[in-house]
This record gives structure tokens, sequence and C-alpha cells, in this order.
């Protein structure tokens, strides 16, 4: 977790749109196109989000994705793993004992137990997982609510219908290629 790239950003927002969807999967495409990013960017971190057991797939014209869990039970933390991959957030090189005083080799004291600045970026890295442990999907979910006005909700959900009526409506390739 040595820095939270956009795919983060671009996964909460993108799964924040799977909360209200119930049972009815929504497409990456769609969810992509709603946040106003890139469907073929979105469509690899579905793929991450997949892998993890956050979402789980739905094929077919009314395919796509919906929560493999309850929002409450999806925790910041694992969208986070899941995207980015467990990285630390500080790589320790270890220049405690590469002093030039130290000619013929670090003494012990110099090296003993863990680099104190490793300790203070570890300390730090620790809170800040707990943090995001302690966060959930359906944490931020309760702020958008709160936030937005009463109609945000029902456009939304208009807007995801609307999206998947237009698919269902479409002639598939196969149609197209007989006529």
């Amino acid at each position: 977790m040595a820095h939270m790239t956009v795919s983060v950003e671009y996964g909460l927002h993108c799964l924040l749109g799977l909360i209200d969807a119930g049972d009815a999967p929504r497409s990456a495409r769609d969810l992509a196109l709603f946040q106003g990013i890139s469907p073929s960017f979105a469509a690899k971190i579905f793929a991450k989000l997949e892998k993890a057991g956050i979402v789980r797939a739905a094929e077919g014209v009314r395919g796509g994705y919906r929560l493999a869990r309850p929002a409450h039970a999806i925790s910041v933390l694992e969208l986070v793993d899941a995207i980015e991959g467990r990285k630390p957030l500080f790589d320790c090189q270890d220049i405690r004992g590469r002093c030039a005083l130290f000619e013929d080799g670090a003494p012990e004291w110099a090296t003993r137990g863990v680099c104190s600045i490793h300790a203070v970026m570890l300390k730090a890295e620790k809170a800040m997982r707990d943090t995001l442990a302690s966060e959930t999907l359906a944490d931020i979910g309760g702020r958008l609510e709160r936030k937005a006005p009463a109609e945000f909700g029902g456009d939304t959900k208009a807007w995801f219908a609307a999206r998947l009526a237009r698919r269902r409506s479409r002639p598939s390739q196969a149609e197209d290629r007989q006529r």
C-alpha cells in the first residue's frame, strides 16, 4: 500500500453504484460511464474485485456485477488490498548500517532491533490499515445518501434501468449478421 492509485477511488465509486442494485447486476461499463471513468479501466478493476470475492459476475445481456456480500460486510481495506495488493507503506532500505563512520562494518548497537525510522512507518501503516478496516462500503454509502438530495437515488436507479433497457432492445450481433 505504498501509494493508493486512482484505481482505489474508481473501484469505490463503482461499488457505491452496486449498493442499491439489489439482485440486479450492473455492467462494469455502465458503472464506469455513470462515474465518468474509462470502461476498460473499470473492467480491469472489476476483475480484481471478483477474484477477491467482493463482487460476483452474472453473464448475458442482463449481466454485470453485484456485490458478493452486503455492503456493511465489505471493508475499505479489503477493496484496497484487492486492487493494490498488500504492499508495505514504507520499504526500509536499512541504511543505518551504512554510516561512513562504520568503515569495518556496522557495530551491533547500530543495527539491533527494528530500525527506528521503520518502526514509525510500521506504526503509521498499522493506523492506516486499522482505519481502512473500520470503514465499510455501507459507511461511505450512508454518507453519500445523507449528502445527496432525496431524488438522487431514484435518478440513479432510473439511469441504470434505461441503460439496461437499451441493451435489451438492441439486436444482437448474430441477428445483425443474419440481416
